[in-house]
């Protein structure tokens, strides 16, 4: 059948499968003939058709499973149609009146079939629609939210700007990421993004035969399309914004609800919309010959249906896209095509006997260069009336060999499938002798045979030892052998026969008195007595009576017997083993491996059937390597992490689309070439006229913002000099200049702090206005060196005992930088110096800093140290500029002063973490790394332990979330607001944060707080929990690892230098007594 055909027999067709999964979806029957046999009973009535099988269904029990498709249409169809996923407002059919129930379903169908009636509008375009609705009314209502939910682009259009020829990111606009994944995978196939870019509006458009609604699907979309791919190719900007293209989108459809639907249904409705766009195309270039479809070529391709209905064998062609596979039951890809190429019972298949049995085989005679599988993981659970998601795992292959599919080797197939079927019903009796033998006996416990006979000649060769009663029982320990329970005082009596007891050598020697005393004791301890030892009774399990001969003979039978039972299961193992290999080996031949078709991209899903987030793994030849496309996050990733995230089984993540390309067929991936210079053609040259002007405008336009942002930072850089500048006028202009710092700007999230100290003024840690405990701390230090250099110093001058007070000082600081201390005892806190020498200052900025702290007044309480004082501030004035670069004296001091001030951060949040004050502990610790981290990339003794900070804050966050979680399952209405808030304005700003750097503890703590809430997903609770749980969880599964704003840096106290240290140690040593694991 010619593809025109099929496009004039595509609405009914559409329409016929679109019933089909409604009567499926909706009464849970999956056997397609019955189905089809409802609707011809019923000639086309789905009420009669319903009330049909819900007979049926009484009598004949159904599986429960809902798949999403069946094809045993004997009639051509263009499509293999993804049966629609189960809405979740659906009506209750656990009711018990079967009348109310079969009405209700019967008014819901006619609504359908009305509405599609008079709209021309299916239930599967309703559902993209309602997509989209909820993508855009998503992007509206963002711009209404508090500023801790908004997703904002950063204000420098550096953090904004692609670097060199990375791909471009696609910004999510409001629950698109579905949109980002579909998109990048299909832009990566470089033939379908030259058919894009390429692509040019048929001329005519008023004389074809399309109606006013297609025209504005297709035409307007495309064009936006073109631009969006034209963006992706030659933007400066990291990520480019997609909202026109779902705008129009959105306008396609008209749907009043908003809703989240499967994906795969969108990516099959996109790929008709750009095949109806090419195909007008097609025809206006192509009059009067057969248009040929780009987009049909490039990702249709066709089966034969070979089967047997009611016994009357039928062979029929049909075209597919989208070729949808079960995943429930299967552990990998190649199980899941050889269930999804074979329906029903197909023996009749392969007889010449007319039997009355009925199936079908699909075997490909044509694949196309793209190939895509549409994985069904979502299952409609009838019981709870909603869609859940199958978890398990599945198995894919990078390399897919269709071979075994293909109808040209249609004989040979069946040749080896029968001899797999023997191979495995052999190895199913294989197996089933093994797990006789490895699961032994014929009670509830089994063991292992081997393991029975060994413990049998444990048993025989057990010597046993006997003890009587009174030789068993100390005289300080409870009869019976019982050593943990305390006897009771003995008696007076008791005391006097105890000597006796223990010096008789023989029962001659006990006289009548000990006789007597004894049988008083029998009645005290007779709960003892009744719990002795029987007589005779081992003390471990061992044969009572046994000979010689009788344990040889024995021992040697058990021998023989469990080297035969090993012999036995070794022989099973191995040809168990052999069995699985003969059959991964089948289709290994050459013969078997001409039709290769290599992985490019994998589209996964994350979360629930109706909440959860989109993202796609793509393989780029050019690097060798796979991509990974995360909305705005554009990253190199591996093999492995595909894997992880692909293959499901034991995350919330799994595939959900798998896309494969012609190995032989490299025009699929290759890059262009000029005709004229046969140079690759890259970046703007690959765009026709057009989209160069449009990209050149964006681009320009990003220009123009990284200009503005420049001119913005110059004012701001030339406003702060000047400011220094009047400083340090001000201060050159007084002799002496007193002042208490107040604590510096706090850092912002994302940049460094501010530098808004003037150079002159000595910091708070060099030189207080008053004797404070910080000065006299200080000041102690160098009065004992000044102690020191007068001692050891013959010349007594001022200029001489400052010099070697300077260096008797360093060498102490020395010591201290150089000396290995546990965490508590950081010696950074204490002074500046070691910080600076840890840190590899320049020599000048120790000399400067030094003089400075003997410069200090408040050393002026005797002649010797006001004279030293004197000499060392006549230094600093006659330090030059030219000697001391003060913009990096002051860039030191700065550096430090962001040291103490992240350190304050650390101290308070862990603190506070002690106290189990998580709400308030959060912003400390979320800070404090932030501002570490940055302090660590410019030295390694700039800042603190980050992997400690790491695990404080990604415990804190598990702690409030273990407390929203709680307040959720309570179920009172103030409670689960109170645990919502927290979500939304504490821990789900802060996960990007955890994402950006992609470590194991920081995504396995993400995946633990996701798991949590959606394990509610499945459980019974009432509707408002329900709509509150399912608006909130698309926010917390959103993997953008973009920074969203945050609340203004708490504000700390201030702290002198010894206060700061003393606390820091206590709480550092506090944080030592928790155990190395737990950390």
């Amino acid at each position: 059948m010619t593809v025109e055909q099929n496009v004039l027999q595509q609405h009914s067709q559409k329409h016929q499968q679109t019933l089909l999964n409604q009567l499926r979806e909706v009464t849970g029957t999956t056997d397609v003939q019955l189905l089809q046999q409802a609707l011809q009973v019923s000639n086309g009535d789905l009420a009669e058709a319903v009330a049909f099988l819900t007979e049926k269904n009484a009598k004949v029990p159904q599986q429960d499973e809902t798949t999403y498709y069946q094809t045993s249409q004997v009639a051509s169809d263009k499509y293999i149609s993804v049966g629609s996923q189960a809405d979740t407002n659906v009506i209750d059919l656990t009711g018990d009146d079967k009348d109310d129930l079969q009405r209700a379903i019967a008014l819901s169908l006619e609504e359908s079939n009305r509405a599609f009636r008079e709209t021309g509008i299916t239930d599967e375009e309703q559902a993209i629609s309602r997509v989209l609705e909820a993508s855009i009314a998503e992007n509206k209502a963002s711009l209404k939210r508090t500023h801790t939910e908004v997703w904002s682009d950063s204000p420098n259009p550096y953090d904004r700007k692609r670097i060199d020829t990375c791909p471009v990111g696609l910004k999510n606009v409001g629950n698109t990421c579905w949109f980002s994944a579909v998109i990048q995978s299909l832009f990566n196939l470089l033939e379908f993004q030259r058919l894009v870019l390429n692509y040019s509006p048929p001329a005519r458009v008023h004389d074809l035969p399309r109606n006013q609604k297609q025209e504005h699907r297709n035409l307007p979309f495309m064009q936006e399309l073109r631009n969006l791919f034209s963006l992706m190719v030659g933007s400066k900007r990291k990520y480019v914004d997609p909202s026109r293209a779902v705008e129009i989108l959105k306008d396609a459809f008209k749907s009043s609800e908003s809703q989240q639907q499967d994906v795969s249904e969108f990516t099959h409705k996109l790929l008709d919309w750009l095949e109806d766009a090419f195909q007008m195309k097609a025809e206006e270039d192509r009059e009067g010959e057969k248009p040929k479809n780009p987009m049909v070529e490039l990702f249709y391709g066709r089966f034969l249906a070979v089967g047997v209905l009611e016994g009357k064998k039928f062979e029929n062609t049909e075209m597919f896209g989208q070729y949808p596979l079960q995943v429930n039951g299967f552990k990998d890809l190649h199980e899941c095509l050889e269930a999804a190429m074979i329906e029903g019972e197909i023996e009749s298949l392969h007889s010449a006997e007319n039997s009355a049995r009925s199936g079908q085989e699909h075997w490909f005679t044509e694949l196309p260069p793209v190939l895509t599988f549409e994985l069904s993981r979502f299952e409609f659970n009838q019981a709870l009336g909603r869609p859940e998601k199958i978890h398990n795992k599945l198995e894919f292959p990078s390399m897919l060999y269709m071979d075994r599919y293909m109808d040209r080797n249609r004989d040979i197939t069946r040749i080896k499938r029968e001899e797999i079927r023997r191979l495995k019903e052999h190895l199913t009796l294989l197996q089933q002798r093994l797990e006789r033998y490895l699961s032994y006996g014929s009670g509830p416990k089994r063991f292992p045979l081997a393991d029975v006979l060994q413990y049998a000649m444990e048993f025989a060769s057990s010597k046993p030892v006997c003890t009587s009663p009174v030789e068993d029982i100390d005289s300080s320990a409870p009869p019976g052998g019982t050593t943990g329970q305390p006897l009771p005082p003995p008696s007076t009596a008791e005391q006097d026969s105890l000597p006796a007891l223990e010096t008789s050598g023989s029962p001659s020697g006990l006289s009548a008195a000990p006789a007597a005393a004894q049988q008083q004791r029998i009645p005290i301890h007779k709960p003892f007595t009744q719990s002795r030892l029987p007589p005779d009774l081992p003390m471990h399990p061992a044969p009572r009576h046994i000979t010689e001969e009788e344990l040889r003979v024995l021992e040697g039978c058990l021998h023989r017997w469990r080297s035969e039972v090993e012999n036995d299961t070794r022989d099973l193992q191995g040809s168990i083993n052999r069995i699985h290999r003969t059959i991964d080996l089948m289709y290994s031949d050459k013969s078997m491996m001409q039709v290769p078709y290599r992985l490019h991209a994998v589209l996964v899903h994350e979360g629930q059937a109706n909440a959860g987030h989109y993202w796609a793994y793509i393989y780029d030849p050019h690097q060798r390597c796979w991509m990974k496309y995360n909305d705005i996050s554009v990253t190199k990733s591996s093999w492995e992490e595909l894997v992880r995230d692909s293959f499901g089984g034991y995350r919330n993540a799994s595939a959900y689309c798998l896309m494969y390309i012609n190995d032989k067929k490299p025009f699929l991936i290759e890059e262009e070439f000029d005709k004229e210079t046969g140079q690759v053609l890259s970046g703007m040259d690959k765009l026709p006229p057009d989209l160069k002007q449009y990209v050149k405008e964006d681009n320009e336009l990003f220009g123009k913002e990284i200009e503005e942002w420049d001119a913005l930072q110059a004012r701001k850089a030339q406003q702060e000099k000047l400011a220094l500048a009047t400083a340090a006028a001000d201060a050159s202009a007084t002799a002496s200049i007193s002042t208490s710092s107040s604590s510096p700007q706090p850092m912002s999230i994302d940049s460094s702090p501010p530098d808004n100290t003037a150079p002159q003024q000595d910091p708070e840690y060099m030189e207080q206005p008053s004797p404070t405990n910080d000065s006299k701390h200080l000041q102690e230090d160098t009065e004992r060196a000044i102690s020191r250099a007068a001692a050891e110093q013959e010349e007594r001058s001022p200029e001489a005992l400052l010099n070697a007070a300077i260096k008797l000082e360093y060498a102490r600081l020395l010591r201290f930088a150089q000396e290995d201390t546990p965490p508590e005892n950081d010696y950074r806190l204490q002074h500046i110096i070691v910080y600076f020498i840890q840190n590899q200052a320049p020599k000048k900025i120790l000399e400067r800093t030094l003089l400075t702290q003997f410069a200090d007044r408040n050393l002026a309480f005797d002649e010797r140290c006001k004279s030293i004082m004197n000499v060392a501030r006549a230094k600093l004035d006659l330090i030059k500029p030219d000697e001391v670069n003060m913009d990096e004296y002051e860039m030191w001091h700065q550096a430090y002063r962001n040291f103490r001030e992240t350190t304050i951060f650390m101290m308070s949040g862990l603190e506070l973490f002690q106290k189990t004050n998580y709400i308030e502990a959060l912003m400390y610790l979320i800070y404090s790394y932030q501002y570490n981290k940055e302090l660590l990339s410019k030295g390694l003794y700039r800042g603190h332990d980050e992997e400690l900070l790491g695990y404080y804050r990604r415990e804190c966050l598990l702690k409030l979330n273990e407390q929203a979680a709680a307040m959720f399952e309570s179920g009172e209405e103030a409670e689960v607001s109170t645990g919502l808030g927290i979500m939304n304005e504490l821990v789900v700003p802060c996960i990007p944060l955890l994402l950006i750097h992609d470590t194991e503890r920081d995504l396995l703590a993400v995946e633990d707080m996701r798991n949590r809430w959606c394990s509610y997903l499945g459980q019974e609770m009432e509707s408002n929990l329900q709509e509150k749980l399912t608006d909130f969880l698309p926010k917390l599964l959103d993997c953008s690892t973009e920074i969203k704003s945050f609340h203004d840096p708490p504000k700390l106290p201030a702290y002198s230098t010894l206060e700061l240290s003393e606390r820091f140690s206590r709480v550092m040593a506090a944080l030592g007594r928790v155990p190395t694991e737990a950390r």
